[in-house]
């Protein structure tokens, strides 16, 4: 093997999961009909279930990846929003896809979404606090970030998941006509508002304080190897293609699975939200026990404003656009649910410091989430 093979094979072995990720994307769109038609065999569908889980939970690793490697280029606050926008973006566009390819399903976004919210408010950020507190006892971030995320993220999630759930045009959750232009123009404008302020006069908000700086760099990984812009951004993409491709089959065996099993349905939504987010909530670990606070807030509150300012302009659109019917307002169950999490979230977030209590008490309201789908 000469030099000049040496960096064609490194590259091929780095990027294997994309590999394995679009020969298993193909064999579905080819024999996907007949694979997916049939569930009466319980050990083929579990095999077809473990078979996607992985292949999508590989590629969504590889996104992670390529967005860390881009962090390094680009540094913060900018690495961290790359990662944000992509890992939602991957949610936005498998509810997109479902939408228009499979059976109508009116409460799909709006399950997604709410499972997107708390698992980043109460369990990845439960899990980061915790673990960054019995590191390091107190973490430090900066103050003015975290209020600019909240100041956002509440807006958008009462007006977009709560007040459909009182109007009267357009009862039981759904959206009218009227109501479903204006939440695309609020959600919309005002997440380009605060994109706009974060990389731009406001960016030095989301970045570890001076003098609180991580012991460590947080991007000196052990075998991430950073190479081009251009070739990042380029593989981040094609690592996106196949799950989103695949989307489709895996909710299908998920919706097989609640109905055969008496499941809720939330939990539905739960399950893809897990498999999206287990990648980022792996890095805002890894950032939390290097005391880079301000990078795992970045990652939690950034992914709950992104899947509200990116997720409800789509769907809306396609539901305008198809006459799908959706359904946004939460039940009131969930909606106590996320106005307690919303609340403690600035509770958490308002003083500039953290401790495991504060962790803690975010893992109680995830549990209690997890205990209320099944109640």
């Amino acid at each position: 093997m000469t030099k000049k093979d040496q960096p064609i094979q490194n590259v091929i072995r780095s990027e294997i999961s994309l590999l394995v990720g679009a020969i298993t994307a193909v064999l579905f769109i080819v024999f996907g009909s007949s694979w997916l038609s049939d569930f009466s065999d319980p050990l083929k569908t579990a095999g077809i279930f473990i078979w996607l889980f992985v292949v999508i939970l590989w590629l969504a690793f590889s996104v992670v990846r390529h967005a860390e490697c881009l962090a390094v280029k680009l540094g913060e606050p900018y690495g961290t929003l790359i990662l944000t926008v992509s890992v939602i973006g991957i949610e936005a566009v498998m509810i997109a896809s479902v939408m228009l390819t499979g059976e109508n399903n009116p409460t799909l976004a709006r399950d997604t979404m709410f499972s997107v919210i708390m698992i980043v408010l109460t369990g990845m950020v439960g899990l980061t606090l915790l673990v960054g507190g019995i590191r390091h006892h107190q973490q430090s971030y900066n103050l003015p970030g975290a209020s600019s995320y909240l100041s956002v993220l509440i807006p958008l999630a009462v007006l977009s998941l709560i007040i459909p759930r009182f109007t009267q045009s357009a009862p039981g959750g759904s959206v009218s006509p009227l109501l479903g232009f204006f939440l695309i123009f609020m959600s919309a404008g005002l997440y380009l508002v605060f994109l706009f302020l974060q990389t731009g006069r406001h960016s030095s908000f989301f970045i570890q304080p001076h003098g609180k700086e991580a012991p460590e760099n947080l991007h000196d990984h052990e075998g991430l190897v950073v190479r081009s812009i251009g070739y990042h951004a380029a593989f981040l993409a094609l690592s996106m293609l196949p799950i989103v491709l695949l989307a489709k089959s895996m909710a299908k065996i998920i919706d097989y699975g609640m109905d055969t099993l008496d499941l809720p349905q939330a939990l539905g939504g739960f399950l893809v939200a897990v498999l999206i987010l287990t990648p980022e909530g792996i890095s805002g670990v890894k950032a939390a026990l290097t005391n880079n606070l301000q990078r795992t807030i970045n990652i939690a509150l950034g992914s709950a404003t992104s899947t509200i300012g990116m997720t409800v302009p789509a769907i809306l659109a396609i539901s305008l656009i198809t006459g799908r019917t959706i359904e946004l307002g939460l039940d009131p169950l969930e909606i106590a649910l996320l106005s307690l999490t919303l609340f403690l979230s600035v509770v958490s977030f308002g003083t500039g410091r953290t401790t495991v209590l504060h962790g803690v008490v975010h893992l109680i309201l995830f549990a209690s989430y997890i205990v209320l789908i099944f109640d």
